[in-house]
Order: structure tokens, then sequence, then C-alpha cells
């Protein structure tokens, strides 16, 4: 987990260490039944989150728990001993086929469950069958990124100018977590960006009044998800702060600006005049800055590792299309919906993960022209959990913890699925009529495992989560042999 802030000493301990569980699941092949160490310390670990603390991964509106001195999570982490079963296939299918026939999954379910040490897939239900994955394919944009830009990659947002020219441009680069407030927390900040710019102009002064423009010309096509104006999901631009929300949220739906990239200039242009830079009046137009125009300034959003993240604890719809966009301008394509999903396609070709038959009309997954299947949203997270790969590994390391993080912060209080708290930990999707949960479990016997479950014509959503949650809690507490 890649924190926003400072870590006390036993939080970033622990984070290192409960960070590292997947690969010491996958290359220890000597790792025993760890009950006793891996699991509690997971549990550990979720319990101990400070509510502003990590990668938005705050558990906030519960009674904290006191958290654990680094010692404990250590030596609950401990030095397996012996060998970690594999569930059997035959005893993974007599607890799971009953709740998968359960009615609230609605009309068509599939499922995989595979093990993360071999890429066996220990339980299959329709698993290759395209379905509509909802939230879940930002998996696939996690690992699409990571895997194009590297977990370093961030997003540049700058102001430019041309040699002697009386036109400041501010050149928007794609970054949605582009912060207006005062306090960033490691954000990019446009407050800084305006300082800065402001600097150069002392530096290097120009006669009479500036003119501001902005220029998104880094993105092509439609701005408008195919869904239309949504509270989930603003325009999306090359440029824009604060996600274009009119109120101080940073997650979930809120109220947007119809114009992003116009609201972030007249912004900026407010900034500038507050750090004594003189502009005309007028509001600030689009233009493209030219090829000469030098840099005045420029802000960095937090690294791609943090915006993954970000993006898979929240389920955020903006970080993710600018993230698939992002993949398109890495891979030569236009950075537009349709430029994006070529993209996306060809990297997970390349890393040859089995996308034959999936469809990426998006990155948030909020169309429904979206199609995956189970079994590539399990071979994306054992792609994620291969040693070979440690740059993917923001893709598990973002999923919710069941019970504490997320959008899995409200869920698994069920009789059912109380016994996944702090142990799952999971990517959810909800569209109406579709739900889907894919992540990953350390079992009753240690073994770390994958799984995705599928649900479309579902009739209410609570008793479709619900359901949900009790099939991974089951794989969680199920040694299955």
């Amino acid at each position: 987990m890649v924190p926003a802030g400072p870590l006390k000493t036993w939080q970033f301990t622990a984070a290192a260490a409960t960070s590292g569980l997947v690969l010491t699941a996958v290359v220890v092949t000597a790792a025993g039944p760890w009950d006793s160490g891996q699991r509690t310390a997971e549990r550990a670990w979720a319990a101990s989150r400070e509510a502003d603390g990590g990668a938005d991964h705050g558990r906030r509106g519960r009674k904290q728990d006191p958290a654990p001195a680094a010692p404990d999570v250590l030596s609950a982490l401990g030095a397996p001993q012996g060998s970690a079963p594999a569930p059997t296939k035959s005893a993974l299918a007599d607890v799971l086929d009953p709740l998968l026939k359960d009615p609230s999954l609605g009309t068509h379910r599939t499922a995989s469950v595979v093990d993360a040490l071999t890429g066996e897939e220990l339980y299959g239900a329709k698993s290759s069958d395209p379905v509509t994955p909802a939230s879940t394919i930002k998996i696939a944009t996690a690992v699409a990124a990571l895997g194009a830009l590297g977990p370093d990659h961030r997003i540049v947002t700058k102001a430019v100018a041309d040699p002697g020219a009386n036109e400041l441009v501010l050149v928007g680069g794609g970054d949605p977590t582009l912060t207006a407030r005062p306090d960033a927390k490691g954000n990019a900040s446009l407050r800084e960006l305006a300082r800065a710019t402001a600097k150069s102009l002392a530096d290097n002064p120009r006669e009479g009044k500036l003119r501001l423009s902005y220029d998104t010309s880094l993105y092509s096509g439609p701005v408008l998800h195919p869904i239309g104006p949504n509270e989930n999901i603003a325009p999306v631009t090359a440029l824009m702060v604060d996600e274009g929300r009119l109120d101080d949220s940073a997650s979930g739906p809120a109220p947007r600006t119809g114009d992003p990239a116009a609201a972030a200039a007249k912004r900026f242009a407010e900034m500038l005049r507050e750090e004594g830079v003189r502009l005309e009046g007028g509001a600030p137009q689009p233009s493209k800055a030219g090829a000469n125009a030098q840099e005045l300034g420029s802000t960095s959003s937090a690294p791609l590792t943090a915006l993954v993240e970000r993006m898979l604890t929240n389920s955020d719809n903006d970080i993710a299309e600018a993230l698939v966009r992002q993949v398109a301008l890495a891979s030569g394509e236009p950075a537009s919906f349709d430029g994006a999903a070529k993209a996306v396609e060809k990297r997970l070709r390349d890393l040859q993960l089995p996308v034959d038959g999936a469809k990426f009309a998006d990155g948030s997954g909020l169309g429904r022209a979206d199609k995956v299947t189970a079994r590539l949203l399990t071979a994306l997270l054992a792609k994620a959990a291969d040693p070979a790969r440690p740059e993917l590994r923001p893709a598990l390391t973002g999923l919710p913890v069941a019970g504490f993080t997320g959008t899995l912060r409200n869920r698994y209080d069920s009789e059912g699925a109380a016994p996944g708290t702090g142990l799952v930990r999971a990517k959810t999707g909800t569209l109406t009529g579709v739900n889907t949960l894919a992540g990953s479990v350390v079992d009753a016997d240690g073994r770390l495992l994958l799984f995705a479950f599928t649900a479309a014509g579902t009739a209410g959503p609570q008793a479709a989560q619900t359901t949900l949650d009790r099939l991974a809690a089951t794989v969680a507490n199920c040694g299955c042999r």
C-alpha cells in the first residue's frame, strides 16, 4: 500500500509486511498452516488502520481498535512450517455450489476460484462466459496501467507560455486528482502550480496584462461517458480539479460541473491573481499550447501506485477513466474511449491474459457494454500476485478490506458473511441488476486463493451483495480438503 501521508513506525511495518503477504504466500512453497499467523496478521492490520491513514484505506465511521505493536504483527506473520495444502475441487464445489444457486444472484451466475501459487482453477461455474463486470473491470484497468506505465509514473499538469508572448496556457495532463484545496494531501496542487508560475513570471517579467487560456488537447473523442451526465463521474477531460466535484467530497457520487476544464482554468486564474499576477478580466478560453512553449511551472500527481489503490479502494470512476487514457497514450492510441479500449486489450494480451470475448468499452465499469469473464478476473489477480511482476502488486494491495475499508467498509456484517471480515480483500461491482465481487483470500490452511463471482438479473442489490460476501467468506474459512 502506498500511504497518502506519513506513517507511524508500526503502520509502516505492518503495511509493509501485509503488502508482502501475497508475494510470500505465492513464492514460499513450504508455507504451512497460517491460521494463527498470516490470517491473524491480516485481521490485525486491517483493524489497526487510522481513519485518515493509508491510500484511501481509511476506516471511517467505525470505532477504532487499538493499533498493534509492530512485533505483534511480525510475530503473527511468523515463519510458516510444513506445507499449506490447496483445497480440493470437489470440496470447494460442495460448499460453493449451494450458495451459487441462491435466488438472490439472479438469472445468470458465474464463478472462478484459482490457486494463486499454481494458477489452477479449483472451482469454476460458467467461468468463460463473458458478462457485464460493473466496477470489477477496474482490476483490468489497474493491471493495464501498471504494466504500461510502471508504478512510479506520475501525471503532470503544467503552465506554459511562448517566449515573449502574453498568453499563459494551463495544460491538462489528465490528472483528475489535481486539487484546488489548501491541503493537497499528496495530490497535485493547483495552488503550488500558481505559486510556481507567478515566481517564474516575477523572475522573467512580461509587459502588460497576461491572458490565460487552457489546453485539453491531450484527450480526444466524446467527453461524456455513454451513460450521460451522472453524479458518479465528471465529463472526461484532460484538465479538471477535484474530479469536477461541486462539494467538498473526495469520493463517491457528487454533483459535478458540466465543464471541468473551464472551471479549473477559472480557479487557476483566481489563484494567479492572488499571487499578484496581472491577468485580463475575461474568462479563460480554450486554446492549444505552442510547440515552442516554455514551462513556467508544473505539479505532479501521486505515483501510479497510489492512484491505482485509490481507484480500487473507493471505486473511483474518474481515476479509472484517466488511467485507461494514460494507457492509450503510452500505447500510441488516441486518448479516447475507443483508443483506451484498444490499448487496454493489447496490454492484457501482451501479459498473456485470457481476453477472448472481453470488451473494454470504458475503464470504470459504468457501461453495460463492458464484458469480461470470471476467469479473466482471477487471471488478472493471479498476474498481480506473480512474484515476477512486482510492479502489478497495487492491483492487490488496493483492494478494499472486508468490513474495514472502501466499498467493503459497510459490508460483511451479516451472519454468513461476518467470518470474512478482515480476511477478504475484494473489488465490488454494482449496476442495476448486476452485482460482482473479485479478490483474494488466505484460506483456513494458509493458501492464497483468488476468486471472482458475478451475478446478473438480480432483483435487489442488498441480497445479492450479501450472498456474494458469503461466497467469499466461505472460501476464506474453508480448508476444503
